[in-house]
């Protein structure tokens, strides 16, 4: 904090950004009780006619005081137009230290990198962890914790609603529809909405499946959704600029390269992909295997999809120049679910240490010395950010 270049957080709506940004201007006036602290929420409409950069500019600087140091707080700053002119002309001054928030990862990643140069910090933010939610909701560490934090998300908000599904996911959804509808239709001028939630529904129902464009494209054609896979290309990337879904790459652990077709989808938030097909008891494999893709997120790692010749392996994870192999299955039942998992673990030839997580707890740590570990495990005591 109090360096020269712009703190940016960037999440999905509702995750908890305007709040760090609150906690950081208390801490702010903790430490000088003079401190001049400029704050603008776009989503208040006292800020409303703050629309371009330049507005945004002769709003702050009006109220700047010269050879003081300056603190500027911008929420949801995405929808100001060109936000990134003005906070570069800002970021000049040594004396200005900015935090901005933003709902769309993409804008951030082009016009403020184009407009800053590199001289600004980015911090994703998720939501809640595992082991959040259960401080939050005051919980202790069990499978009606987990089912619950499987089923409703974390989304910071729901420690004010009882946890039932007809209020929960009444809120779920309105949170999705203002996802939807600022983020992605408005932003990104898309008229066929239709098509656009028949696409976030097959996204949803089918996370963990490898598929590209074109693959999409062909399936809601025979539906009755005659969309170029150029389309279904475009309103992909705005659904992911919107931080509602992840994208992991196919990467080749033997050629070390990534691959340009066969990438996966996982909901940033569970709650919200249970809002819109349901908590089905089939898809038990497809939430755990999800619930992992957060978790690895949350802690830092860079998340990759791994093929190994004709074999996949879930997640190929680095972090910090080193690497953690995981494999996620709901039982270890059979012998032939032991060769598949751990089998497919056992063939790659480099010492970084690899994992199954399983819907189980188990006694065992280990297989062939491949680590053995249960979700509730894995989520509280073996990975940590």
């Amino acid at each position: 904090m109090r360096t020269p270049v712009v703190k940016v957080l960037i999440g999905s709506r509702r995750v908890g950004k305007s709040y760090i940004l609150l906690q950081l201007m208390r801490y702010i006036e903790a430490e000088e009780k003079d401190a001049n602290i400029i704050y603008i929420n776009k989503e208040d409409l006292q800020f409303a006619k703050i629309r371009t950069y330049r507005e945004l500019n002769n709003y702050l600087t009006q109220r700047l005081l010269p050879e003081q140091r300056n603190y500027i707080f911008v929420d949801e700053i995405q929808e100001i137009e060109e936000f990134g002119l003005a906070i570069r002309s800002l970021a000049l001054d040594e004396h200005n230290d900015i935090y901005v928030t933003g709902s769309n990862s993409l804008l951030f990643s082009g016009d403020l990198a184009n407009a800053m140069g590199g001289r600004y910090v980015a911090f994703r933010i998720y939501s809640l962890s595992y082991t959040e939610f259960l401080e939050f909701h005051q919980l202790q560490d069990d499978e009606a914790a987990l089912e619950k934090y499987t089923r409703f998300g974390g989304f910071p908000y729901l420690r004010h609603l009882p946890l039932r599904d007809e209020v929960v996911l009444e809120y779920l959804r309105s949170i999705y529809s203002t996802i939807v509808l600022r983020d992605v239709v408005a932003r990104y001028n898309i008229h066929n909405t239709l098509f656009l939630e028949q696409l976030i529904r097959y996204l949803a129902d089918n996370v963990g499946s490898r598929f590209s464009a074109k693959s999409i494209s062909d399936f809601l054609k025979n539906q009755k959704f005659n969309m170029s896979s150029t389309l279904v290309a475009d309103y992909s990337e705005a659904v992911i600029a919107a931080c509602l879904v992840h994208r992991l790459y196919r990467y080749d652990i033997v050629g070390k390269r990534l691959f340009e077709r066969g990438e996966k989808y996982f909901f940033e938030n569970l709650g919200i992909r249970n809002a819109i097909v349901g908590y089905k008891p089939q898809d038990r494999g497809k939430r755990l295997e999800n619930i992992v893709c957060n978790h690895l997120l949350f802690c830092g790692y860079e998340v990759q999809v791994g093929a190994l010749s004709t074999e996949e392996i879930d997640f190929v994870c680095t972090r910090n120049g080193e690497r953690l192999y995981v494999q996620v299955v709901s039982e270890l039942t059979s012998a032939a679910t032991l060769e598949r998992e751990f089998g497919n673990l056992l063939r790659i030839k480099d010492n970084y240490p690899k994992l199954v997580v399983t819907a189980q707890e188990h006694d065992e740590n280990s297989y062939e010395g491949i680590e053995l570990a249960g979700i509730r495990k894995f989520l509280t005591e073996r990975l940590k950010p």
